[in-house]
């Protein structure tokens, strides 16, 4: 253990280092004062351009802060809504396990190993639905779509999804027949010349 520790004794400081700077981060992300996401994100924007100016060294401690600054950018753009959206999970486990339990629930009901094609079909609204009824009753007042378009647009895209769900499955089930419906549809309506 000593002669380890003097062999590795020039890399402490530079560990030392990072090991502050990501720790200070979480430490801003944690929010233990729950303020909005304006402070946080202008508090973590400070402490990225410290890392960056660090990041410019070489050696370990410099590829160590790119390689961090590289997968902050990436996470960037939704970093901070859950400051913002109340009970909003502040990481991607929260939501996993969201989403985890709700397909769990659905095998579960159905006995099916993997998802059930309704679930494929109307997933954005049946899963949404599932999440949002969580400990929670709803009154029929209360289920009314409050806007109206939205509504028809999204039960229309629910339609077309089902409409290309049942071509695929007719063309599975008799491709002859399928294309030749298809063919006699060209011959109907010629290209122009």
């Amino acid at each position: 253990m000593d002669r380890g520790l003097r062999d590795t004794a020039s890399l402490w400081p530079e560990v030392q280092i990072g090991f502050a700077l990501v720790n200070e981060a979480a430490e801003i992300l944690r929010n233990p004062r729950r303020r909005r996401s304006a402070p946080v994100r202008s508090a973590y924007a400070s402490l990225l351009r410290r890392i960056r100016r660090r990041a410019r060294a070489r050696g370990p401690l410099g590829t160590s802060l790119r390689h961090f600054l590289k997968v902050t950018e990436s996470y960037g753009p939704g970093l901070f809504h859950c400051y913002d959206v109340p009970d909003l999970p502040r990481t991607n486990n929260g939501l996993e396990q969201l989403f985890g339990s709700t397909r769990h629930h659905e095998r579960r009901c159905t006995g099916r190993k993997a998802a059930s094609p309704s679930l494929v079909l109307r997933g954005s609204v049946r899963i949404i639905a599932g999440l949002g009824t969580r400990g929670q009753c709803f009154q029929g007042r209360e289920l009314a779509p409050q806007k109206i378009d939205e509504w028809h647009t999204l039960r229309h895209g629910l339609e077309e999804r089902r409409r290309a769900r049942t071509l695929r499955y007719r063309f599975r089930r008799d491709s002859a027949a399928y294309l030749r419906e298809l063919e006699a549809l060209a011959l109907k309506h010629p290209l122009p010349p």
